[in-house]
């Protein structure tokens, strides 16, 4: 994932969430039928769990930035090992179960983004403190998280190279 300045559109923030989130369930459907094979992207290890954590991750910190910023304080500072560290956890075959708690987890943080960005006012949405992106921006860069879910794939069929 890149630090540049998000492009935006005329997309609406929150349907960009929303349909990053869409995608990365959409591919999550697919892997519980994982081998136990990692892939390796960028130089970086991927699983299932850990595609899961990421994009929970990433919506959690840009949250927890746009909660602090709009009250009028600092976010706290971004403390996630990110892609660079893999847990055992990670490593954990993927079970219709951990399916079900990755749809109710990101579903609900999608809800929490798209309530709040569509609560937002166009000014709001594009208004920057002058540290980090504007809201909108953030949006959009979230929406680079189909990134951790892409680099599992989709695992529909067994045995096929990932």
């Amino acid at each position: 994932m890149s630090d540049e300045v998000p492009t935006t559109d005329d997309r609406e923030p929150a349907l960009v969430v929303v349909s990053m989130i869409d995608h990365v369930l959409g591919l999550a459907a697919t892997w519980t039928s994982w081998d136990g094979r990692l892939m390796r992207v960028d130089e970086r290890v991927y699983t299932p769990h850990k595609a899961i954590r990421r994009v929970a991750d990433h919506l959690v910190d840009h949250l927890a930035e746009m909660e602090a910023r709009l009250a009028g304080g600092s976010p706290i500072p971004d403390r996630w090992h990110a892609s660079a560290a893999t847990t055992p956890a990670d490593l954990a075959p993927f079970t219709d179960q951990d399916l079900d708690e990755a749809g109710s987890r990101l579903t609900r943080l999608g809800r929490i983004w798209a309530d709040r960005l569509t609560a937002l006012s166009p000014d709001q949405l594009d208004w920057s403190s002058g540290e980090g992106w504007t809201f909108r921006q953030i949006a959009f860069h979230l929406a680079g998280s189909v990134y951790y879910a892409d680099a599992v794939g989709d695992l529909s069929t067994v045995g096929s190279d990932h």
